[in-house]
């Protein structure tokens, strides 16, 4: 007998701006992006209101944080020479442990949201209309 599986997707647009560190591309330079977060939670089972989870609940979670730490900042490696001078100015960013790519930043949703509790299989970070990154464990 197959076993049922819901999954509920929550989508959370942002936007930042980035460099890469090591690429020879144009993104060595500081851009921006529209970026949109797509939020997969799976269960095999509904709770008592028949949902996987409620979204509001994901938007409660995940969309605070984003808005918080994410929206409308420059994120940037720890190592990018860039940082002292977005910190003397006092310029909002966030540092990443690794280069800001889309699949980077998507590990970084994925892993914050499970440590919040929510039963996160899967995200994609869209970077662009057509293209985006994919991180589950």
């Amino acid at each position: 007998m197959l076993k049922a599986m819901y999954t509920a997707t929550k989508h959370i647009d942002f936007c930042y701006g980035h460099r890469l560190l090591q690429y020879e591309g144009p993104c060595r330079h500081l851009h921006g992006h529209n970026g949109r977060i797509e939020v997969d939670v799976k269960s095999e089972n509904l709770d008592e209101r028949g949902m996987v989870v409620d979204f509001a609940d994901i938007k409660r979670i995940l969309k605070t944080w984003v808005d918080e730490t994410l929206d409308h900042r420059m994120l940037l490696c720890k190592d990018d020479p860039l940082v002292p001078v977005l910190q003397q100015r006092g310029e909002k960013h966030y540092l990443l442990d690794e280069n800001p790519t889309a699949e980077n930043m998507a590990k970084l949703i994925f892993r914050y949201a499970r440590s919040k509790g929510l039963p996160v299989t899967e995200v994609r970070l869209w970077e662009t209309p057509t293209s985006f990154a994919t991180y589950r464990e």
